[in-house]
């Protein structure tokens, strides 16, 4: 009998693929970091082929630390960042560009052109989204009018388009030989491009974008009994295994911390920051600058639905200290060095290197530093760095109590940089509530391993899941209010600095 689900996170830097046994514990891992390519401002790239191998490395390694073979594994999940957009050849396998990744701005004048009918919400009542450069229905529209031939290849049915999970699925099942052409209902909802009522692609909207049907991959549930198909004996995994959980990366999470009650919340800090507010099978508009979304489908029941913040930038912040002002040598210094002063030295960092996202929304916003004097120095810097994706998370929060009506009276946390314990202190003083972390903090594989589990069986429902969630550390808001008046209130109006950047 198999020990062991395996899930494949392909994530916005890197790639991995994790082993979980029953108890939902890590038993193996290997990950890989993949090339951030920028041709331009505002444009941001990565390679799909370079993907893939990626994904192949580091499913061949997992297997290796944990000594199993394809007969351990009893399934196999997909998570990945969402509306980064790979158009493809489905006879050769070959990419017609570089994958379009979620941060990238370049569809700002297709969004722009779309908005002059009917405004930023044209189509917000169908597909819960507003119209940004963040979602892959412009990024898809913009690869069929900027590279050549593409979209005579698209009309002749040879040109097909994914995310990444999609392009992850095709070819982990056959690839050019037969690779299953399909999305979970998270990712579609990601596009702009399915209706969230029905969960179908919308011809309307596809005919405004110019974009043929045909490209689009089947829209099937997040966990699936039916199979999206099989991996191949020759392939990474080495053997034939069900392929048949499929959650982007924000709902992974949420699957993953065990929020499958309306009404429960968690925060994911990666390269951007998403809190994710379960709302059942309710479809809820936003009043407040929030996305409705997807949230999960198991099978054939009922597909759940969710209130998403999305903040672009937190994480690669760090990264962006690191690779481009060489002030640190990597990410977990971020802590030391912002230890080494007590407080921001008045400075405020607003990161708004792709505009603003939640709740703003504003495309033309870019990233501002605030308050500088000659007393700011690099311990400054890394704290007001980090505060920045404290203050971000309070933005959405206040929106989603907006929105839900329902004051949170805790917020679950996970991701790499919850073990960051300045970071998650300063979140608990700027929020007001506890901020707690679970026993496995990287839940968004775990969401996705649990997908395909339930799937097949490995687990047999929900309260398997939610019996396996376990906290590792609570953090409590200080009784010293600073944080969530003083402080707070100087980065809204610096968040203010950024707003219409560009003309």
């Amino acid at each position: 009998m198999a020990s062991y689900v395996a899930a494949v996170d392909q994530g916005t830097t890197s790639t991995r693929c994790m082993l979980f046994n029953h108890a939902g514990e890590s038993v193996a891992i290997d990950q890989l970091e993949h090339e951030q390519i920028y041709p331009k401002p505002g444009w941001v790239e990565h390679d799909p082929m370079e993907i893939w191998e990626r994904t192949q490395d580091v499913i061949k390694g997992a297997l290796k630390k944990a000594g199993s073979s394809a007969a351990d594994i009893a399934a196999v999940g997909i998570t990945n960042q969402r509306e980064t957009t790979v158009v493809w050849n489905k006879k050769t396998g070959k990419p017609y560009h570089n994958a379009i990744v979620w941060q990238d701005t370049r569809t700002d004048k297709i969004c722009d052109e779309l908005a002059k009918d009917g405004g930023e919400d044209r189509f917000q009542a169908k597909v819960g989204l507003p119209l940004a450069t963040y979602f892959s229905g412009p990024k898809i529209k913009w690869l069929l009018d900027n590279v050549d031939g593409l979209r005579e290849a698209a009309d002749k049915g040879e040109a097909i388009f994914g995310n990444t999970d999609t392009w992850v699925i095709w070819n982990l099942t056959g690839g050019a030989n037969g690779g299953a052409h399909v999305t979970d209902v998270t990712n579609a909802s990601r596009t702009m491009l399915m209706d969230l009522d029905g969960t179908h692609w919308d011809d309307d909207i596809l005919a405004t974008m110019t974009i043929p049907k045909t490209m689009l991959p089947e829209i099937r549930p997040s966990s699936d009994p039916d199979v999206y198909g099989y991996t191949l004996p020759d392939g990474p995994f080495g053997g034939r295994i069900p392929v048949c959980g499929d959650l982007g990366d924000q709902q992974a999470a949420t699957v993953g911390q065990a929020g499958l009650s309306p009404g429960e919340a968690k925060n994911t800090y990666g390269t951007g920051c998403f809190m994710i507010l379960n709302t059942g099978t309710e479809i809820v508009p936003s009043k407040s600058g929030l996305l409705t979304t997807v949230c999960y489908k198991f099978g054939e029941k009922p597909t759940v639905y969710a209130l998403e913040g999305s903040i672009a930038i937190t994480g690669a912040l760090v990264q962006w200290l690191r690779d481009n002002l060489k002030l640190i040598d990597n990410a977990p210094e971020i802590e030391d060095l912002a230890k080494t002063v007590d407080d921001n030295g008045g400075i405020y960092f607003v990161p708004a290197f792709s505009g603003l996202f939640a709740p703003y929304w504003k495309r033309r916003a870019r990233g501002v530093i605030a308050g500088m004097t000659r007393y700011v120095n690099r311990g400054h810097f890394a704290r007001a760095a980090l505060e920045a994706t404290a203050y971000q998370t309070r933005e959405v929060l206040d929106a989603m109590n907006a929105d839900s009506g329902v004051p949170l009276k805790a917020l679950k946390v996970d991701g790499g940089m919850v073990y960051n314990d300045l970071l998650m202190q300063f979140q608990a003083d700027v929020l007001g509530v506890p901020v707690i972390r679970p026993k496995v903090a990287e839940t968004t594989a775990l969401g996705a391993a649990y997908a395909a589990g339930l799937a097949v069986g490995f687990w047999e429902g929900e309260d398997d899941i939610r019996k396996n969630w376990q906290m590792d550390h609570t953090w409590q808001p200080s009784e010293d209010d600073a944080a969530r008046t003083t402080l707070y209130g100087q980065w809204k109006k610096a968040v203010t600095r950024t707003f219409d950047w560009l003309d």
